[in-house]
């Protein structure tokens, strides 16, 4: 038995992703911060028929984050899927000049140092199980670095490079690797940005398995 694994799970894009890959048949693990609010979600998704549970974690803390996947794993089976998607905090998003080295700690640390530890951690599971699918969700300035959001910009795109890293070294294992571009903010009713056409595209990404980079809109939207 396997399952997915949303770290940065919300109300918005985690729900709509677990609700579809529960429709396959998956378990689903949400990993978050709070208790309170994986405890909302994990409710609404069971009276959807959908096999959920919580792990809270901080990504900012990778020992704590690798256990609470490891947890995941002995109540819903191996980590098949990881979406790492978690949304940053505002104070990372400063001008590029008011940006000091104290500055970059923070996202870099949310963006990469938690993305390794929690690739780390599934790794062997996939490997075990010959397949696997991991999936980077990050916003426009992963492409485009922003001025005003120096913070981001910055550790979005190192996160890009180790996950193009990551597809090109584990495509061989049948693991794939893809990332998939917000540009702007994820808004229900959207053609394209609604979490539920979100999620059934990261859905067509983990079926399809063609490519690294996919936009969910055009970088100008």
């Amino acid at each position: 038995m396997s399952c997915i694994a949303i770290v940065g799970a919300g109300p918005g894009l985690g729900v709509a992703v677990a609700r579809r890959f529960g429709r396959e048949g998956f378990g689903v693990a949400l990993v978050a911060r709070d208790p309170g609010r994986l405890d909302a979600l994990v409710g609404e998704l069971g009276a959807n028929g959908i096999r959920a549970q919580g792990f809270a974690a901080d990504v900012r803390r990778p020992e704590e984050l690798a256990g609470a996947l490891e947890r995941a794993v002995d109540e819903l089976g191996t980590v098949e899927v990881l979406q790492y998607s978690p949304v940053p905090h505002r104070d990372f998003m400063r001008p590029v000049l008011e940006t000091g080295p104290r500055d970059l700690v923070g996202p870099i640390e949310f963006s990469v140092y938690g993305a390794v530890a929690a690739v780390q951690q599934v790794l062997p599971g996939m490997r075990r199980l010959g397949r696997g699918t991991i999936l980077f969700v990050n916003g426009g300035s992963a492409v485009v670095p922003h001025t005003e959001r120096a913070g981001t910009s910055i550790a979005f795109a190192a996160e890009s490079a180790y996950g193009h890293l990551l597809h090109e070294r584990l495509a061989r294992e049948g693991i794939h690797v893809a990332q998939l571009v917000i540009p702007g903010a994820i808004t229900p009713g959207h053609a394209r940005k609604d979490p539920d056409v979100l999620a059934e595209l990261l859905w067509g990404m983990h079926r399809d398995r063609h490519g690294f980079r996919h936009f969910a809109d055009d970088l100008d939207a």
